[in-house]
Formats: C-alpha cells, sequence, structure tokens
C-alpha cells in the first residue's frame, strides 16, 4: 500500500479520438465526481487527439495530458502506453476493456459487456475471437475488476470463470443536467431551426443489428406516422452496417423519407435539445451491457419506451414502457397509447427513481474506496 506523496493515476482515453461511445461518458463523468472527492492524485491522460481531451477534461485542471504517438491500437496497448506508465512511474491504470500485457503498475479494468458470447449472430467469428482472447487476459490480470451492471457481472463470471465477489459493479450514471429545468417549445424551435427537424420521435446510439433500429422503423412505416406528421430521427454512427434496416430505407416512401433523419453525431449541448424536444423516445436494442440513453431521456421527464432485455432489464421503473425488441406488435401498440396522448405514466416519479438509482457520484464513490483499498493515502 502506498501511504505517502501523491498517487499517480493514468487513464487510457483513446476513445476521445474516436465517435461518440458509451465508454466516454462513463471515463469522463466518474472521473468528474472522482476528482471532487478525493485529494492525493496526479491525473495523467492518454490519447492522440489531446487538443480535444483538454477540452473534455477542462474540470482537472492539473491533469497531465500526454499525446499518443499512434493511432493503431496494437502498437498503442503493445508498446507506447506501457512505456508512458513506465516513464512516468504511474502507479495505478485505468483500462476500458483492453489493457497492455506488460504490467508496470497496479490495473483497473472496466469491462462494460462481452455481448458477443450471448449473441453470437451479431458479430462476426473473427471479432468473437479476437475480443475473447484479450478481454479475458485483461480482466483476469487487472488488480481492480469491475463493469457496469449485474447483468454483464453475471455473463463476466459465467464466460471468463472469474468469482463475483473479485468483480466489482461500478454503474453508469445520468449527469446533473439532464436533471435542469428547461422550456420544451424552447428546445423544439432550437432544433427546428437548427436541423429543420419538427414532431419527432427520437432514437439514440450507434447503429448496428444488435441495437435493433430496424424494428423502430418498421413500427413507424407501419403505422404511418409520417402521415401524421410525425419525423423519425436516428442520432449515432453505424458501427456495424445492417443489410436490412438499408434495404428498408431504400425502398421506403417518398414521403417518409422526407421526415427521416440519420444524424452521426451532434455535440452535447444539441444532444440534450433534441432529447428535450422529442415527443417520444424509443430504445428498441435487444442486448446492451448497461443501455444509458433511455435513462437520460426518462430523467428529463421525456415519454420513452425501452426495451426489456438483457441489462436493460434492471430498469423496472419503466413498467408499462417496457416492451419485448422481438415483438413490433408490441411497440406498435405502445407508441400508439403515447402518441396518442393517452399516457398516463408519471415521467416525474420515474426520473426521481432514475436520480437515486443511477448516480455518477454514487459511483464514483464505489470506485473510490476500490482504489482506497490498495492505497491508504487516497
Amino acid at each position: 500500500m502506498k501511504s505517502s506523496s501523491n498517487i499517480k493515476l493514468f487513464i487510457d482515453a483513446h476513445c476521445f479520438d474516436n465517435e461518440f461511445q458509451g465508454t466516454r461518458t462513463f471515463i469522463k463523468e466518474i472521473y468528474r465526481q472522482f476528482c471532487k472527492k478525493t485529494n492525493g492524485i496526479d491525473y495523467y491522460l492518454g490519447a492522440f487527439d489531446i487538443r480535444n481531451l483538454k477540452k473534455e477534461f477542462d474540470f482537472i485542471p492539473s491533469a497531465n495530458f500526454i499525446k499518443y504517438k499512434s493511432t493503431n491500437s496494437f502498437i498503442r496497448i503493445f508498446s507506447e502506453i506501457p512505456e508512458i506508465l513506465k516513464e512516468n512511474k504511474i502507479d495505478v491504470a485505468h483500462f476500458q476493456y483492453i489493457s497492455p500485457f506488460r504490467k508496470y503498475c497496479k490495473y483497473i479494468v472496466t469491462t462494460h459487456d462481452i455481448l458477443f458470447n450471448d449473441f453470437t449472430t451479431e458479430f462476426s467469428l473473427l471479432y468473437r475471437l479476437s475480443r475473447n482472447f484479450i478481454f479475458k487476459h485483461s480482466i483476469r490480470r487487472a488488480d481492480i475488476k469491475t463493469t457496469v451492471s449485474a447483468y454483464s457481472q453475471n455473463r463476466l463470471v459465467h464466460h471468463y470463470g472469474l468469482s463475483k465477489n473479485d468483480l466489482h459493479v461500478v454503474p453508469n450514471g445520468v449527469s446533473e443536467k439532464f436533471y435542469e429545468a428547461y422550456n420544451k417549445v424552447d428546445s423544439q424551435t432550437y432544433v427546428k431551426t437548427t436541423y429543420g427537424v419538427a414532431k419527432f420521435i427520437l432514437y439514440v446510439s450507434r447503429v448496428e443489428p444488435r441495437k435493433n433500429n430496424i424494428l423502430l422503423l418498421q413500427a413507424y412505416l407501419e403505422a404511418k406516422l409520417h402521415e401524421k406528421g410525425f419525423a423519425l430521427v436516428f442520432i449515432g454512427k453505424t458501427s456495424i452496417s445492417s443489410e436490412i434496416l438499408d434495404d428498408t430505407l431504400i425502398k421506403m416512401p417518398e414521403a417518409a423519407k422526407k421526415l427521416f433523419y440519420r444524424i452521426e453525431q451532434v455535440n452535447e449541448n444539441d444532444l440534450l435539445k433534441f432529447y428535450q424536444a422529442a415527443e417520444l423516445f424509443v430504445y428498441p436494442s435487444k442486448a446492451e451491457g448497461f443501455g444509458i440513453p433511455p435513462l437520460e431521456a426518462a430523467a428529463l421527464e421525456v415519454p420513452v419506451l425501452c426495451s426489456n432485455k438483457t441489462a436493460m432489464s434492471d430498469f423496472a421503473f419503466f413498467d408499462e414502457n417496457f416492451f419485448n425488441p422481438e415483438n413490433k406488435s408490441e411497440l406498435l401498440l405502445k407508441m400508439n397509447r403515447i402518441l396518442s396522448g393517452q399516457d398516463k405514466t408519471d415521467y416525474g416519479n420515474i426520473s426521481a427513481i432514475i436520480k437515486t438509482k443511477y448516480s455518477w457520484s454514487r459511483s464514483a464513490e464505489i470506485l473510490y474506496n476500490l482504489l482506497k483499498n490498495e492505497y491508504v493515502s487516497v
């Protein structure tokens, strides 16, 4: 245990070099709260685009930002990061999913999910084999092993033979900005003026087969919601293409095409405006290690329909707004209930439950206590 001088904590933040994803939110919000709770820590953050990194982590003014020389993941993880840890005499390093094979300090590894083991048809064989090898190696060698949900914890124990007592759940949370008061009409005006979108149903996350975007699109078309003036908005980059989704988009009626918006990425402020302005948020994913977007929408008291599978089954407060992502009829029925004005759901109560249960401050406290067990000076 380290009992004197500051702890040198390195955070691999290479995910901030790429498109938006849940790991970015996890790292940023955990450490936003973490640095409020702890003294005696020197922060080191590594990425290729440190200009962006400095902007994202401006709440740690004394942080040391280290620019990676290579964007190649193999060079970074097998050569460059170990040298950084050695040269800077790092005490503990935090990685998402993958850690270096060489160890010069203690490792924290957060494995958010291993969905490819249970949903094999959604991922290629090469993807599954390569991820399984390095994910298993990384989490097994970690000094502090974490994941983000009870679901992922159970699957990691099952597939990788880990002890449940050694694998700690540090859940995702919802940022405080989602509980701030706002004017829905003002947000709708902003989205319409900036993006030309009005009266819309919203989906936020990456686009890939397991995310089940096709179910929402099919329900939208079958209900002919474009004829009722509703637009459909997908916000998120395509990470794995879906032939059936692409084919459906090509064949959809011209009138529906005019009201369908596929936006790869927006900044945080505009994303918040989209959430606030939405008539309905739908999250049809078949498999998630956690699933932040429906919680963010619900925190804003926006009507939400959420899949009830995998980690999302923990969101029992959605109650009647849960649906089976394999059942289009159920989704259609619940969409109609909300969009026709027959919804009686108490979204204020749901928002209050989420605020209590999924707090970044609480998650940072869990991580703090895990680290404190290793270093008494924290």
